[in-house]
């Protein structure tokens, strides 16, 4: 019995690799390339949406939360602002397709907190990929959501009586404008996102900054008719001159002022909060 052990021993001792076969098998391949920044953004992205494929009832919030918001609205205020639904709702649609987009900026600080605590991005951090590949990701994952709210709210706004003046090309331009600022604006809160510790704290953060804005906003009423000092923040506010300019836009108009600071508000938030976001992820 020891006999047949030690022969078994020598036979793979003999026949174990050795180092200078191991280190010329792992170096005599060369190294997959290393993905682009496009290329691992997108494949973050993807990861993203897969989670929507495998849970989606997260898309609640960006179907039946607007249907709610611009039939709720419309039929409550309509006749009282502007004598009839089909008056009120060519005024309305716009700034609610606006609120509803930029309040479901705030799940993507909820959906990096969440991983984060799960220990996801431990292992990011580790991959040879471009820094911001995942905070882009999650962006580019979440811009198909605003697509899809946009989609969901202009089909039901079309059935009410809503009828663009711009036709089809203004409705894509002013769709176009809304992506864009949402997608920096969505910014904040991926620096909230690594900043706070759970994700309740987010959403509780979003809101207290969301809600303000939205709502201290030209998106129901003309600011006419409101006191002084409130108007002076109504119309300096980023979601004013967005919902401005995508309502204009929608109408046929060429709101340029509007426009510029839209695109205006969106540098800053990239430029400050993404530079505050990457200072963070790379620390944590």
């Amino acid at each position: 019995m020891s006999t047949a052990v030690t022969r078994e021993a020598e036979d793979l001792t003999r026949n174990a690799p050795r180092t200078e076969s191991l280190a010329a098998l792992l170096v005599a391949g060369e190294r997959p390339a290393r993905p682009s920044a496009l290329s691992a953004s997108m494949t973050f992205g993807w990861r993203a949406m897969l989670k929507i494929k495998h849970v989606p009832e997260q898309l609640f919030d960006v179907t039946a939360f607007p249907i709610m918001m611009v039939l709720m609205y419309t039929y409550l205020f309509g006749g009282a602002l502007a004598g009839s639904v089909d008056a009120y709702i060519q005024f309305l649609l716009p700034g609610i397709l606006v609120m509803s987009v930029v309040m479901i900026t705030m799940y993507t600080g909820v959906a990096i907190n969440t991983d984060i605590d799960k220990g996801v991005f431990d292992r990011f951090r580790t991959l040879p990929i471009w820094r911001p590949a995942p905070m882009v990701g999650y962006l580019l994952g979440d811009v198909v959501r605003y697509v899809i709210a946009s989609a969901v709210l202009l089909t039901v706004g079309m059935v009410i009586g809503y009828r663009p003046g711009g036709g089809p090309l203004g409705v894509l331009l002013g769709v176009a404008l809304l992506l864009v600022f949402s997608f920096a604006f969505s910014w904040i809160w991926t620096m909230f996102g690594l900043l706070l510790r759970t994700e309740k704290s987010v959403m509780g953060v979003s809101m207290m900054v969301i809600f303000p804005l939205t709502f201290l906003s030209n998106v129901f009423v003309e600011p006419k008719t409101m006191p002084g000092w409130l108007q002076a923040f109504v119309n300096n506010s980023p979601v004013t001159h967005l919902a401005t300019a995508v309502r204009e836009l929608m109408a046929g108009n060429w709101p340029m002022a509007d426009i510029g600071w839209t695109l205006g508000w969106a540098a800053v938030f990239v430029m400050g909060f993404g530079a505050a976001t990457m200072r963070l992820y790379n620390r944590r």
